[in-house]
């Protein structure tokens, strides 16, 4: 089933039909010769030069890299936020860029979570009410959103929060609502920008090992950025980037174990 198929009222699994998805699960992203230059002529700055990269389902990949290296702005470019200026991005072989622009909103609605450092929430509004957003664009019943939202929340151990707004909440609980709002819709990604940059060690850790149980659990493919190793050791893979460029692509030979959850920091 193609983009044109989908509508706002199908769950991501009926998108595509079965055997589309088991015979592309495996190269869930496939990025080729990706560059993006913003700017023209002197003022032209080169953010990703030619990137190469392939992201299985189910993997857990922190991207790392000093300020103004590319990490950013790869994964916008992944989760549709930004385009490239040349290059290839294939998700699930549906090549991205030939896209028009409703069918990229509709594959972020349906595929795509997004957790943010900032949170994102908004401030008048109550826990359940800012986890139900997404479904209001899916254009979901009230009551069927509802229930989804109440069993997100539920699942980040936030239910009994519910009807409390962000002021009411400490940093941890709302990044806790930040990331039920982004599986709320069920996506095959989950994309977070620096998830834990501002919170402090503990609430870090806590927010570190639901994401691995979702990884783990629920296989979510998780892509992460971060500048902080001892975020980064959570994943199964790092991915370093550079001047644009990545630099170095391992699997963490040190992967946390579920003994060895928070004995990092």
């Amino acid at each position: 089933m193609q983009f044109a198929q989908v509508t706002d009222q199908m769950e991501p699994a009926q998108i595509y039909q079965k055997e589309e998805i088991a015979q592309k699960q495996n190269n869930l992203i496939e990025f080729q010769d990706i560059t993006k230059i913003y700017g023209k002529g002197q003022a032209a700055m080169r953010a990703l030069d030619r990137i190469n990269l392939s992201i299985r389902q189910g993997e857990f990949v922190a991207m790392m890299g000093p300020s103004g290296s590319g990490k950013s702005t790869c994964l916008n470019i992944l989760g549709c936020i930004d385009t490239a200026t040349q290059g290839t991005y294939r998700f699930e072989g549906v090549q991205v860029e030939n896209l028009s622009r409703d069918h990229r909103a509709m594959l972020r609605r349906h595929f795509l979570g997004f957790i943010f450092q900032g949170f994102n929430l908004l401030n008048r509004t109550s826990a359940l009410e800012n986890v139900e957003l997404p479904l209001i664009y899916r254009k979901m019943p009230a009551k069927l959103r509802r229930e989804k939202a109440m069993e997100a929340l539920s699942a980040v151990g936030l239910e009994k929060w519910a009807c409390h707004t962000p002021s009411e909440l400490s940093g941890g609980q709302q990044q806790r609502v930040a990331i039920a709002r982004a599986i709320v819709g069920n996506p095959r990604i989950l994309l977070a920008d620096e998830p834990t940059g501002n919170l402090d060690s503990v609430r870090s850790t806590e927010i570190m090992e639901m994401l691995l149980e979702f990884n783990r659990q629920d296989s979510i493919t998780i892509v992460m950025v971060t500048h902080e190793p001892e975020m980064a050791v959570y994943a199964d893979r790092q991915i370093h980037f550079q001047d644009g460029r990545i630099i170095t692509d391992s699997q963490n030979d040190h992967m946390i174990t579920d003994s060895q959850k928070g004995a990092s920091l």
